[in-house]
């Protein structure tokens, strides 16, 4: 059912700027909204902290330094914040607005996906943190959602809400943030906020592109923390019999449960994919998993192998910043995140 028409926002203009036209997902944290900014007249993302905790300082405080994180990057993978403002009890930030969908929308139409389109992905996916790591935050909730792959190819991060300064561990509540299927085992522990942690992340986001499926399951979150703690990510080539050995070693590298132990940060792990990519031919990169699904006809072959990825999804199927295929059901903010 669409509920936008009994959402109070729409129709309206925010902080006398900001025509908020249609909502596109909804989070734990926030509300993100399609709308134009009647000042320069552009399409934009609105994300908005659900009211009730707007009184919160401690929302607040994470949601405007989101908006000072990402706007000191300023890097081209990495979803752009334009504003930060608030007007009563909405306290929002104007995003960059992406039309494309997120690479969940693509795991969920593809299966799983070939190696040249995995790293295709997550090479972009790997620049945007390195920006990030090198800068001194860390995202800390890497997952497929927060992957947003425009309808013109270009790949970018989004929803920065779980910034934290590498190396700072909260000591004023003991929950732990992010999505537990993507959750370093540091950060399960302590919540440890190194770059391991999107290291880890990204990892596992990997074997799940590569694979079609979680390398940690289990009937309750529990479960799956404990897998992350006490068992390693298995190989890729358990399911993708033949996945090349480069491709294991990857997964295995960067999902080692000793951060120690990890690439440094993003950067050094862009550099593992880089070096293991060269060393792949072009039928290892182009061999089909087998839980891949069908791709329609005409969007596949040669010619587009080198694409991030073909598309598969209807024309009007759009993303905003929170990264949500509007043909999907709204699914791109976790419970855990913004």
């Amino acid at each position: 059912m669409d509920t936008t028409l009994n959402d109070p926002i729409v129709g309206q203009v925010l902080d006398g700027r900001y025509r908020v036209d249609a909502r596109i997902a909804v989070g734990g944290m926030a509300t993100v909204y399609r709308a134009v900014d009647t000042r320069l007249d552009r399409v934009l993302a609105l994300k908005v902290m659900h009211p009730a905790l707007a009184t919160d300082v401690t929302f607040v405080e994470r949601f405007i330094r989101e908006a000072k994180s990402v706007a000191r990057l300023a890097h081209p993978n990495v979803v752009a914040v334009f504003d930060q403002g608030a007007q009563g009890a909405y306290v929002y930030l104007a995003m960059e607005y992406v039309a494309g969908c997120t690479l969940r929308d693509v795991l969920r139409e593809r299966g799983a996906l070939q190696p040249r389109a995995a790293l295709d992905i997550l090479e972009p996916v790997l620049a945007a943190l390195g920006a990030a790591h090198r800068a001194g935050f860390v995202h800390r909730d890497m997952k497929p959602e927060n992957v947003l792959i425009g309808d013109d190819g270009r790949v970018k991060v989004a929803d920065f809400g779980l910034v934290r300064t590498a190396g700072d561990v909260t000591n004023t509540t003991g929950t732990v943030l992010g999505t537990v299927s993507y959750l370093a085992p540091e950060q399960i522990e302590s919540d440890a906020s190194g770059a391991g942690v999107d290291v880890y992340a990204c990892g596992v986001v990997l074997y799940e592109m590569l694979t079609g499926a979680k390398p940690h399951g289990g009937g309750s979150p529990a479960q799956v923390l404990y897998q992350h703690l006490n068992e390693d990510v298995p190989p890729p080539s358990a399911l993708v019999p033949a996945l090349a050995v480069e491709l294991d070693g990857l997964v295995a590298a960067t999902t080692v449960r000793d951060p120690r132990a990890r690439p440094a940060d993003a950067v050094a792990m862009l550099a593992l994919v880089r070096q293991a990519r060269a060393a792949l031919d072009d039928a290892q990169l182009d061999a089909v998993p087998p839980r891949a699904k069908p791709v329609p006809d005409g969007q596949s072959g040669a010619e587009n192998r080198t694409s991030v990825l073909p598309r598969a999804f209807p024309v009007d199927g759009v993303a905003g910043v929170g990264g949500v295929n509007r043909t999907s059901r709204l699914e791109m903010a976790s419970p855990e995140g913004p």
